[in-house]
């Protein structure tokens, strides 16, 4: 499904993005709405837990939450009419009823060439269930239809669980260039 675009601040369009709802059989919702995201909780883990985002101030992360795609999983999704049987497709939970977030990413992206995964943080407790995967590979489907012609991200520790949704190592890291902070 392609966005549709809608006015947004001043001159500017913004893409306004179906929302994605996918269940596991555990329970567990993926979903794309905003709306749903805990912005003081994804504040916390990112500036207290997250190497790479430590001491990120509160207003960042909802300038970054409110300029990205992102996704949030959640405990507690009530499947209904049966649906949610783990298979990770788009399913009929009901909009809007989650429980505790459990996991965060956000992908950066022109729905055209190019997108950048980030911010990808699973709650300490939450580790272990396959989720930064489950999370991972949904991005990736998500943005299939759109034909990036690349969706990067970068990783330290993580290599394995990006490896399981598609993702490889940079053939030629000489070709990449960054500016840094």
């Amino acid at each position: 499904m392609r966005p549709t675009l809608w006015p947004a601040r001043g001159r500017r369009r913004a893409l306004r993005l179906p929302v994605v709802i996918a269940t596991r059989s555990d329970g567990l919702r993926l979903d794309t709405d905003r709306a749903l995201i805990d912005v003081d909780r994804v504040h916390h883990w990112l500036s207290t837990d997250a190497f790479w985002a430590l001491g990120r101030s509160r207003d960042k992360v909802a300038r970054t939450i409110e300029n990205s795609l992102v996704f949030g999983l959640y405990e507690s999704a009530e499947p209904v009419d049966g649906h949610g049987d783990g298979d990770g497709e788009e399913h009929g939970a009901e909009p809007g009823k989650v429980g505790e977030q459990l996991a965060f990413a956000r992908v950066v992206t022109d729905y055209a060439t190019f997108g950048w995964l980030c911010d990808v943080y699973v709650a300490p407790e939450a580790r272990g269930r396959g989720i930064g995967t489950w999370l991972a590979a949904a991005v990736v489907a998500e943005l299939a239809p759109y034909g990036l012609k690349r969706l990067m991200l970068a990783t330290v520790d993580a290599h394995e669980v990006y490896a399981r949704a598609g993702f490889q190592p940079l053939p030629d890291p000489g070709r990449i260039m960054i500016i840094s902070e």
